[in-house]
């Protein structure tokens, strides 16, 4: 399971991508893998908002995951 990172998000993890083949026990859901995202990087659970898009469309927390998706972490956008 590869996730991409952009914004913040990248910054936080310090990639643009994370690699989750190897864990025994895989995010199943968009939820279980905000909560991996936050147990395992503090610093996400202190941003407003956090969207992840699988295979191309924003995904709420019940989303289940499969092994091929294209996972992509998106963090709050401001702009003026």
């Amino acid at each position: 399971m590869e996730i991409l990172l952009f914004g913040i998000a990248k910054d936080i993890v310090g990639s643009a991508q994370m690699d989750l083949s190897e864990l025994k026990s895989r995010p199943s859901s968009v939820g279980e893998l905000k909560d991996f995202l936050c147990d395992s990087f503090p610093e996400f659970g202190r941003l407003s908002s956090l969207a992840v898009a699988v295979n191309s469309e924003y995904a709420e927390d019940a989303a289940v995951l499969e092994v091929g998706d294209e996972i992509a972490i998106i963090p709050p956008v401001s702009g003026g």
